[in-house]
């Protein structure tokens, strides 16, 4: 009788190349399954560099745009410094001389109707009435000149005070302010020499936190303004400054009744009245000094490096930012100092990691912060841009 069927070296042979070809077919899905991951992830990576980069760039570029109508106009640096590396302007501001590689303060005017100056003296206290005067460009039958509560306002004079509020009510030509943060930097701003006009300030800074393994640029706008999360997953943010290497210069004579006076930052005062706060000697202020063999006044700052060419920018040290000469005096508690008037350029270095923990592998030159995977071909690098941006009301 004939026997038909398999024998068990057969069955053995046949299952192990099912296996074979089945585990083939798996470890191909797998890989695709994995691929698909990573460039779904890649993209959104991409994606959250540029918005970062994008978010930054908008405002970045505008830092240091001043009023155009009424007194002292032109731009902010002219003034006083409108980018600081540290936290300024908020109910959490960083101390006067702080130096963060994380956190960038910007302040510029907006396209706006509100600016006009003081009918009234400047406020004497964090909390006080001031009104403001019709100037043209204010809109017809507006007596506030076009302010409204909740909006953030700078006041400042030519000499390089400023103090910055946020506006609780308004009523006829009388604004009600409130000053965020800590006391006034000057509290006798005089009527018809002072501006004040609506600001834009802004920080921007990296949050870190470990435990909750949560990274995160982050704005703060306004003095009352909450912390908002811009890009998630930004294990890195690094701002440098470039500066012009040559000191202040006075450009016309101090008794002209039109700015600019120098070539960047507040004017002395003419000799011998003294700046508004009396922190330093008759003709001085922050930027210049009086020369005493010759009755002079002259740059206060020093050159920078070779000095030389009109268009080479330096980079700006820590400790040169840090130093002083200070602005408006050295006892001010809102002081700054004299060189971030200098400021010409800012580079920005964004550093991005995959939100996905599988696809990191773990710390290294490659990830900031470690993940889970611990095969190679599952890692998606952090990655990383450097970019830098001139702000167009800041350059010569």
């Amino acid at each position: 009788m004939e026997q038909r069927g398999f024998s068990i070296f057969e069955v053995v042979v046949a299952i192990a190349l099912m296996l074979t070809v089945t585990a083939a077919v798996l470890a191909l899905v797998d890989q695709s399954q994995t691929g698909f991951a990573a460039q779904l992830e890649s993209a959104d990576m991409q994606q959250r560099l540029r918005v970062a980069a994008a978010t930054l760039y908008k405002d970045v570029v505008m830092a240091g745009a001043g009023g155009y109508q009424g007194a002292n106009r032109g731009p902010l640096t002219y003034y006083f410094a409108p980018v600081l590396p540290y936290r300024q302007g908020t109910s959490h501001d960083d101390p006067a001389g702080t130096f963060k590689t994380d956190t960038i303060t910007l302040m510029f005017v907006p396209p706006t109707v509100a600016q006009t100056i003081l009918a009234t003296n400047g406020p004497s206290v964090v909390s006080a009435d001031i009104g403001v005067s019709r100037v043209p460009g204010c809109p017809l039958g507006d007596a506030a000149c076009g302010f409204k509560p909740g909006m953030t306002v700078l006041v400042h004079d030519a000499s390089g005070d400023y103090d910055t509020f946020t506006i609780t009510s308004v009523q006829s030509s009388l604004l009600h302010v409130q000053r965020t943060g800590r006391t006034l930097t000057f509290g006798g701003y005089p009527p018809t020499t002072t501006t004040i006009v609506e600001l834009t300030s802004i920080v921007y800074s990296l949050k870190s936190d470990t435990s909750a393994s949560t990274y995160q640029l982050t704005s703060r706008e306004g003095g009352t303004g909450a912390e908002v999360p811009v890009v998630d997953n930004l294990v890195a943010l690094k701002f440098d400054y470039y500066g012009d290497p040559q000191p202040p210069q006075l450009v016309k004579p101090l008794d002209d009744p039109a700015g600019p006076w120098t070539t960047y930052g507040p004017p002395p005062p003419a000799p011998p009245q003294q700046i508004p706060t009396e922190g330093y000697p008759a003709g001085e202020n922050c930027t210049f000094l009086v020369d005493p063999l010759s009755g002079q006044q002259m740059a206060r700052l020093a050159v920078l490096g070779s000095g030389s060419g009109a268009d080479t920018l330096v980079k700006l040290t820590s400790a040169q930012l840090t130093d002083g000469p200070w602005c408006p005096d050295p006892a001010n508690p809102n002081r700054w100092d004299a060189d971030l008037l200098r400021i010409r350029r800012i580079g920005i270095t964004l550093r991005i990691q995959s939100a996905n923990a599988a696809l990191r592998g773990p710390a290294s030159v490659l990830f900031a912060h470690g993940g889970t995977s611990r095969s190679g071909n599952r890692w998606l690098p952090d990655r990383e841009i450097t970019f830098q941006v001139s702000p167009r009301n800041m350059n010569r």
